[in-house]
């Protein structure tokens, strides 16, 4: 098969990829990489100088595509399936890309700072930086109990590109700072998300690592 994801099963941006791959189905190879084996990292590398998860390889077209919201575009473009993940209105594909980046700017880059910070020694860690990360998901998820309508997905009917973003960074961001009884659109949000096929295979097939998850403290 031509396509090869190159990935870490517990990267939050590498499950955005794996959410657009599996529900249309598209064949592809998993790579995944240990960014500790210095050989791994050194093809990594090779592939994308960043060295950042999701990368993924075309050998049909003999194009390398970095970043989970290319990757989406580009299986859009170049490997279309049921489920369109922009739209073909242009006014919703504007909003639909808007809240894409609202999603990985606002909810998943903070939930990475928490995350991150548990992996800081003791002597830098960064208080300030991440109470500055809580508040502004706070913000973000009250933002989004307002913009989710009850028993649809982020832009409407149909599964998009905005829900392949929300899902990892919900999933993992409900574990940096829940959500609390408050957000009862957002709870049932993430509820439809997590039962998604695709999703729950993403999840599925995490848990065997969710033991080397930072935790809190």
């Amino acid at each position: 098969m031509p396509l090869t994801l190159h990935y870490h099963p517990l990267s939050s941006y590498c499950w955005k990829a794996l959410v657009a791959l599996y529900e249309n189905g598209t064949p592809f190879k998993p790579n995944s990489v240990n960014l500790g084996d210095p050989d791994q990292r050194a093809a990594l590398l090779a592939l994308w100088p960043i060295g950042k998860f999701p990368v993924l390889s075309d050998d049909a077209r003999g194009e390398t595509v970095p970043e989970s919201t290319t990757i989406i575009e580009y299986l859009d473009q170049h490997y279309p399936g049921t489920t369109r993940f922009i739209p073909v209105d242009s006014d919703l594909a504007l909003k639909t890309r808007l809240r894409d980046r609202f999603l990985d700017l606002y909810i998943h880059a903070p939930m990475q700072k928490i995350v991150g910070d548990r992996l800081r020694p003791a002597d830098k860690k960064d208080p300030h930086g991440v109470a500055e990360a809580r508040a502004q998901l706070r913000t973000s998820y009250a933002m989004l109990e307002q913009q989710i309508a009850p028993g649809r997905w982020m832009m409407g009917e149909g599964f998009t590109l905005a829900d392949c973003a929300a899902a990892p960074a919900l999933f993992y961001g409900n574990m940096a700072e829940p959500f609390g009884d408050t957000l009862p659109h957002l709870n049932a949000y993430l509820e439809r998300l997590k039962v998604r096929p695709a999703f729950a295979r993403v999840i599925k097939e995490a848990e065997p690592y969710f033991g080397m998850l930072p935790k809190d403290g």
